[in-house]
């Protein structure tokens, strides 16, 4: 198995589970203690973990990754999403992309479509779509880690229109069906795009599946789509039934 894989197991598994331990990731990954205590150091330098004796637990919950870490992390997983979304939104429609490294894959899946209006607060987005689509970006305070326009001047850009989709992204998703992020800004734009838009598609990798994050966009019962890579917890799926959001499974 290769280590970047791997590693982005374990970060999922200790965001679902709490905790990792050496024991537990020898046995199911077949490899050494020794490489067990090597990964987890790395991904304890990259901040994505927190050391503790036996193992590793989440970092903090209430700052985000950054960004380039997050970019590399599960990036195939991502990438199926990104394609799965591409096949459900036709060409000729205006669609909202919003901040995150998966609406960015889903921005590089979108360069084929034709005839495409795409509103963004997400400059990496801006920027892959430039050449195929009609592009606009909002205003907004620019915050350099990441690309991202949030603050006031987004949200009334964000109110100015009324989109045939969004695409969005976030940061957690809990095992109640809340939609989490760090950023209070950022979760007051995302807030404003699921209020104007005629259909709405979260994505959201297996590694935001039980993260925890400190502020609420909103619901699952807010959205019409969840793709994902992997099966959501069962109550969770129920819920998801309940609601009528449907959900696939990239």
């Amino acid at each position: 198995m290769a280590q970047s894989f791997r590693k982005s197991q374990i970060v999922a598994e200790a965001r679902h589970s709490g905790q990792v331990t050496v024991d537990g990731l020898v046995a199911r990954f077949g490899v050494t203690p020794q490489t067990i205590r090597r990964d987890l150091a790395e991904l304890a330098e990259d901040g994505l973990l927190e050391r503790v004796h036996g193992g590793a637990i989440p970092a903090s919950g209430t700052a985000n990754i950054a960004h380039g870490e997050r970019a590399r992390l599960n990036a195939a997983g991502k990438q199926a999403i990104a394609r799965a979304v591409a096949r459900d939104l036709p060409g000729g429609a205006s669609v909202f992309l919003n901040i995150g490294t998966t609406t960015e894959a889903v921005a590089e899946a979108l360069t084929g479509h034709a005839d495409l209006l795409a509103v963004t607060n997400n400059m990496n987005v801006a920027a892959r779509l430039a050449a195929t689509a009609k592009v606009i970006v909002t205003g907004g305070t620019l915050r350099p880690s990441d690309g991202a326009l949030v603050g006031t001047l987004a949200e009334a850009s964000v109110r100015q229109f009324k989109f045939d989709y969004a695409v969005i992204g976030c940061s957690a998703l809990d095992d109640a069906g809340d939609i989490l992020d760090f950023d209070i800004e950022e979760v007051a734009v995302s807030q404003s795009i699921i209020a104007r838009s005629r259909r709405v598609f979260l994505v959201a990798d297996h590694s935001k599946l039980g993260r925890p994050a400190p502020a609420r966009i909103g619901s699952l019962a807010d959205v019409d789509a969840l793709y994902t890579d992997a099966e959501l917890p069962e109550g969770l799926a129920a819920r998801c039934t309940e609601w009528g959001t449907r959900v696939k499974v990239c």
